[in-house]
């Protein structure tokens, strides 16, 4: 299957690599700003700084979109338009109109969307998400990604909050997590939010925390916060609390909070039932980030090859980014949003 990949930062890459690695993908072009790449494994690879022209030299049947959040939607239009499947990084986009317009074009067009829920790949998560949902709910959610970036990993969080606040950049893998758990429909939604730093838009803030209200009671709290001013404390929280017990990433095993493994690792859950001893489950041979981008290449490639009805995963996509969208509408409205009216 010929594969362009647009984009070669931290996630662009490394889904390049799976599909350098992949005998059923050829690479047939990247898209990356400066024309190069000094990725050592993709140097034989032709470089593109347009993707439009990419996109018509190289007439792909796959387009990988990993470029910054305000280009997914019209990129993931224009590849389908051009007739090939795509997959593209969270967020889907930076509307949820936008959203839906990319979902729009992949059913009018019978081409395959994939969106980049990383965590959906991991067999640790996997087995969180089922030892929730066996407890029954309704549930509690404790969930937040904070990171203390410095050096390189401050000045990519600020090129990404040119356009993206952290509760929607990370908030998006997390509230995909609640939904998977509760299947219940998100109703309300609360925010706050505040600028800690001079270096980032006036409008824009760098720390975010909001409350999401479910169907069946429900309830979530996520917190994302980048920069040098956050705090290594508690940055790693992940619990699921129902009346039968509770479902817990045990924190004390994660590196620090910049570190990209980090942010997918588990290595041990704590199950506590009520009124029974707690059980803790080790996960010592977790898959590394790069194993997970190449499961998820793979799992692209697969749906493309068998013809995969994504239809659940697509809408999964668009409501999971009306939430956190709608978080940001109340951080900068001082409102909260009912999003029955916001996704009807």
């Amino acid at each position: 299957m010929r594969v362009l990949i647009a984009g070669l930062g931290n996630m662009g890459r490394s889904h390049a690599l799976a599909h350098h690695h992949h005998p059923d993908a050829q690479i047939v072009g990247l898209v990356n700003r400066s024309g190069a790449t000094d990725i050592k494994d993709l140097q034989a690879y032709p470089v593109f700084d347009d993707f439009q022209t990419a996109l018509t030299e190289t007439r792909p049947d796959l387009v990988v979109v990993a470029t910054y959040s305000d280009s997914h939607a019209d990129y993931a239009v224009a590849a389908m338009e051009a007739g090939a499947h795509v997959f593209v990084e969270k967020p889907l986009a930076t509307t949820v109109a936008d959203a839906r317009r990319v979902v729009d074009a992949a059913m009018r067009l019978n081409r395959k969307l994939v969106v980049g829920y990383i965590l959906r790949h991991h067999p640790s998560w996997q087995r969180l998400i089922a030892e929730a949902r066996n407890l029954g709910g309704p549930y509690v959610f404790r969930l937040n990604l904070n990171q203390q970036s410095t050096g390189e990993s401050w000045d990519t969080h600020k090129a990404l909050m040119e356009t993206t606040p952290p509760i929607v950049d990370c908030g998006v893998h997390y509230v995909d997590v609640m939904c998977q758990i509760t299947d219940a429909a998100p109703v309300r939604v609360n925010g706050m939010g505040l600028r800690l730093t001079d270096e980032i838009a006036p409008r824009m803030y760098n720390y975010g925390q909001f409350q999401v209200t479910f169907a069946d009671g429900s309830i979530g709290w996520y917190e994302a916060g980048w920069g040098p001013m956050m705090s290594e404390v508690a940055h790693f929280v992940k619990d699921v609390i129902s009346p039968n017990g509770a479902v817990s990433i045990l924190s004390g095993m994660h590196p620090a909070s910049d570190s990209v493994e980090g942010h997918t690792q588990v290595g041990a859950l704590r199950i506590h039932r009520t009124g029974g001893a707690d059980q803790d489950i080790d996960f010592p041979q977790e898959p590394g980030h790069q194993q997970l981008c190449d499961a998820e290449q793979a799992h692209v490639l697969h749906a493309i090859i068998s013809d995969m009805d994504l239809t659940r995963h697509m809408n999964d996509a668009v409501q999971s980014l009306a939430v956190c969208l709608a978080a940001d509408e109340s951080i900068r409205t001082g409102r909260s949003v009912d999003l029955m009216e916001t996704t009807a």
